[in-house]
């Protein structure tokens, strides 16, 4: 039977101890109609409940194999939109809370995208010479762009692989929206940083000369993760002079200077079997997001490893943070009710589009 829809106020006084139950009552009562996939970044009191785990690149391979009608995303916006292109039309992607975007999926819109389209063919064919690829942290639209054009999705794990083939297709590649994962990744193709500029979208001709356009190989957009930023190269040297026989291990989202000076750089799962796999009594510090580094420290312990978050200051995604177990038992009671809330669709034709360029992806690597 349906009933009327839940409104949110009234689970704004719950405290999170009920929510925790009532998210509990509400999975037993979906069963197998429900999976709740969580990014690594969530925070404990609702990653707990997640189903499946893992990064961005893991959780969309998990999508093309669930059953389940309803699939909620402990995520952020881009996250959802990419489950539900690659699930099938009778299953519903639900996200908690709609306003859980990502600052760096902002910093590349389709506007800005299709402006600097038109620049670049002012100098050169794009079509025949520059394979667009976007980071899996973009809007549909924007990986539909990507299909239109002959280009392909990366994730942090694929990036470098990504980056290979698109070579094999076209002599240059312009990569959005996060300017240290393009970097680092060319950087270890052996391209010079010269070779990489940075595509400035609000400038004409992205601030860069026609000389500078013709030399590049990879455009590097202008943007960037506000979480990995924060983290310093002089974070390093000082883990460094109280743990000499530490490790430290970053995210390719990091600063370029900070990924040059670490032991490891790697996707948030490659940090996790890293940091997991290695000897008891290690010391490691880590540049990625919070939650994940807290998670891993706490379970370390136990091993006698000390997991140490690498920024002096709180680097926590906000936009991660926004789905809390207010917004989770709230979706899901409203499963239960017939009245499911939040729920993502991305236009046909433009999930169309889309999916080519995860389809690639999944197909390189």
């Amino acid at each position: 039977m349906q009933l009327a829809q839940i409104k949110f106020n009234t689970f704004e006084s719950v405290s999170d101890e009920d929510c925790q139950q009532r998210i509990i009552a509400a999975k037993n009562k979906l069963g197998k109609n429900l999976v709740i996939l969580g990014h690594h970044y969530q925070h404990e009191l609702v990653y707990r409940h997640a189903d499946y785990t893992g990064d961005s690149l893991k959780l969309s391979r998990v999508v093309e194999s669930l059953d389940a009608k309803y699939i909620v995303f402990l995520g952020v916006h881009f996250m959802a939109e990419v489950a539900n292109i690659l699930s099938r039309p009778d299953q519903l992607t639900i996200l908690p809370d709609l306003a859980a975007g990502c600052s760096m999926a902002d910093m590349a819109n389709l506007s800005k995208v299709e402006r600097s389209y038109r620049e670049l063919s002012k100098v050169l064919s794009f079509d025949e010479v520059v394979t667009p690829v976007t980071y899996i942290n973009s809007a549909a639209d924007l990986k539909a762009f990507c299909g239109e054009h002959g280009g392909i999705v990366c994730t942090s794990t694929n990036a470098t692989k990504i980056i290979e083939w698109s070579f094999k297709q076209r002599e240059k590649v312009l990569f959005f929206p996060d300017q240290n994962l393009g970097r680092w990744s060319g950087h270890k193709m052996g391209i010079p940083l010269d070779e990489m500029p940075v595509w400035d979208p609000d400038l004409p001709l992205g601030g860069l000369t026609e000389a500078e356009i013709k030399k590049a190989k990879i455009f590097l957009w202008k943007g960037h993760c506000a979480v990995h930023q924060m983290f310093r190269l002089q974070n390093i040297e000082r883990f460094r002079q109280e743990h000499p026989d530490g490790k430290v291990i970053s995210h390719p989202e990091c600063p370029f200077e900070v990924c040059a000076h670490s032991d490891y750089v790697g996707s948030t799962e490659y940090i996790l079997k890293t940091v997991t796999e290695a000897p008891k009594g290690s010391k490691w510090l880590v540049g990625t997001e919070l939650n994940l580094v807290n998670r891993l420290a706490n379970q370390m312990k136990a091993e006698d490893k000390l997991v140490q978050f690498m920024s002096h200051v709180i680097c926590e995604c906000s936009t991660m943070a926004r789905i809390d177990p207010q917004h989770l038992a709230w979706c899901l009671e409203n499963i239960v009710n017939n009245e499911p809330v939040n729920i993502i669709k991305v236009p046909e034709d433009e999930a169309k589009l889309a999916k080519l360029t995860l389809d690639r992806m999944l197909q390189v690597s």
